[in-house]
């Protein structure tokens, strides 16, 4: 898996929708490992099924795109079998317990909710929450690769901008 990172201009309303989409993933995050918490065997689909109806009852949940909401699931769900495997494994000192997310920085897409250009210079966010079409700004060239080779788009904010990582799948032959 190859990750390549860009950075990204557009308009300071467009930048506002980003900060917005970050904290609906963070949302998303710390509501599904309070699910976690307060019911017994709850495994990964039971969060993935969360997700919809966290959708259903807060309307800027489901702006969100879906499979961006089944991200942030698997992320709390990779925390708490982290948490199990160190249990079960015996590490020493602390296990890890799983922490609500305080200061999330970035949200992830899968196959769905993004769309690239054709010249591979800009990203269009296609989900309801208004981000729209980025330019992107790098080194790494994207033609030499599909489409479907890109398995995951993520948006990560930092103090310097806002940036877009494109995690691609490749074989690699030694």
């Amino acid at each position: 898996m190859l990750v390549f990172e860009f950075k990204t201009y557009g308009k300071s309303s467009q930048f506002t929708a980003v900060d917005e989409a970050i904290r609906t993933a963070q949302f998303v995050r710390n509501s599904c490992l309070r699910f976690w918490m307060d019911n017994q065997k709850v495994d990964k689909y039971d969060l993935n099924k969360y997700c919809a109806v966290l959708a259903g009852d807060f309307p800027f949940a489901s702006e969100l795109n879906s499979q961006a909401r089944q991200a942030s699931a698997e992320r709390t769900w990779s925390a708490i079998s982290r948490f199990y495997d160190n249990c079960k494994n015996g590490t020493p000192g602390k296990k890890g317990y799983p922490q609500f997310q305080k200061d999330c920085r970035s949200v992830e897409y899968k196959s769905t909710g993004w769309k690239l250009a054709a010249d591979r210079k800009s990203i269009k966010f296609t989900d309801k929450k208004g981000i729209g079409k980025l330019k992107l700004k790098g080194t790494r060239d994207l033609h030499f690769y599909q489409i479907n080779q890109i398995k995951r788009v993520r948006l990560v904010k930092r103090a310097d901008g806002v940036y877009v990582q494109f995690c691609i799948d490749v074989d690699q032959k030694c």
